[in-house]
């Protein structure tokens, strides 16, 4: 596609703020591989709206270069960071050429701290006004809410944006000051979680909720209380997603001579996470090891029916829909799916559990398919269809 032309100064503070903009997961919804950069270096993300359908977005931050020092940021005052900064309009005029161009549907905004929280995200604040009055567009919008915003400024950002979040980054507040000292866990971190909850519990603003991030395995901190933290966020502040980040060696911080964290830790952290939001679970089913682990080789779900075997294999043609997503292999959809088969008749082939878009090679030593166990079917399918 054909490049948007933009004044030089414009495009190359655009390549570095997009650029700077990748490390912060909060809008993510897809593998790395999805997140392309064009020819001229801009970073465009997928995103998933509350409908589930996935846009392209533009994620970029107003400024670079921090006044802060969180030692997991490249960032960081004092980093090895490239710094740049958009006004409103120019940062405003950039999104809606880019859009124009059929490059963007959303946008995903963030900042550094330039001089001062209250300045930085009035900034914002005006890129988006800018946005939604002079250029009416009534898309979606992702707004970081920066850490030590006034009341006000919050309450703005949720009037204005489709989606806000301020990133939790640690579970408790002694790993935070293990990363991030500046920052002030009740005052900068809940507090706004905690007016943007109310308001949604009201019925006002931000109409996809909030989300936030916590950086994984920088503090030192246990899967299990990472868990805790997130199922906190759900339960107690109306949390829409909360993002996973493992933590990546950044050149220039403290962290730089630290192991990176496998991206299977993060993996089976996002597998817990839909466990509790969407599968049943409690934090207390969730088989953590002895010291609050996740094991990286094997997936939480499948870990847990193999400890429980008192509960299988279940009949697939009288489970409730509870029962059927805990059997691994099975999620919400293909339960749902189950469910809807069954009404017309009795499922007795393990192709019904392939129809339902199950993973019916991982459900079958778990399930009865009317009575019967159907690893004997299995063996068959797989020598009558051996590529399946």
């Amino acid at each position: 596609m054909a490049f948007v032309r933009m004044a030089p100064t414009v495009e190359n503070s655009l390549a570095i703020l997009t650029q700077a903009a990748r490390h912060d997961m909060a809008c993510a919804c897809g593998p790395s591989e999805h997140r392309r950069r064009g020819d001229d270096g801009l970073w465009i993300y997928p995103a998933a709206l509350p409908s589930g359908r996935r846009v392209p977005v533009l994620k970029v931050l107003q400024a670079s270069g921090c006044e802060r020092s969180c030692a997991y940021c490249i960032e960081r005052c004092g980093g090895q960071g490239q710094t740049a900064s958009l006004t409103p309009e120019q940062l405003a005029n950039a999104f809606v050429n880019l859009k124009s161009s059929g490059r963007v549907i959303g946008l995903f905004l963030s900042s550094a701290i330039r001089g001062g929280a209250v300045a930085t995200m009035d900034r914002m604040l005006a890129t988006v006004e800018l946005l939604r009055k002079r250029h009416a567009f009534r898309g979606y919008i992702h707004l970081k809410m920066i850490p030590g915003s006034r009341p006000d400024q919050i309450e703005r950002a949720m009037q204005l944006a489709t989606r806000v979040s301020v990133n939790m980054e640690a579970p408790t507040p002694e790993h935070l000051t293990r990363i991030a000292p500046g920052k002030r866990w009740n005052e900068e971190i809940l507090a706004p979680m905690r007016q943007v909850a109310r308001a949604i519990e009201q019925g006002q603003f931000a109409r996809a909720g909030q989300t936030t991030q916590l950086v994984v395995g920088a503090a030192g901190e246990s899967d299990r209380e990472v868990m805790a933290a997130a199922d906190r966020s759900y339960r107690d502040l109306k949390m829409a997603r909360v993002y996973y980040s493992a933590m990546q060696p950044l050149p220039g911080t403290p962290l730089a001579d630290k192991a990176p964290v496998p991206f299977e830790r993060e993996h089976r952290l996002y597998q817990v996470d839909f466990l509790l939001r969407s599968y049943g679970f409690s934090l207390d089913e969730i088989p953590f090891d002895a010291t609050g682990a996740l094991p990286l080789h094997t997936d939480p779900k499948t870990l847990w029916a193999q400890k429980h075997p008192e509960r299988f294999p279940v009949e697939i043609n009288e489970a409730s829909l509870r029962e059927l997503v805990r059997i691994p292999g099975i999620g919400p959809r293909s339960a749902k799916r189950l469910l809807n088969m069954r009404r017309q008749h009795r499922l007795r082939e393990v192709e019904a559990l392939r129809a339902a878009g199950a993973s019916w090679k991982i459900a079958a030593p778990f399930v009865l398919l009317d009575g019967k166990p159907p690893e004997r079917q299995l063996r068959l399918w797989a020598v009558s269809n051996p590529s399946g």
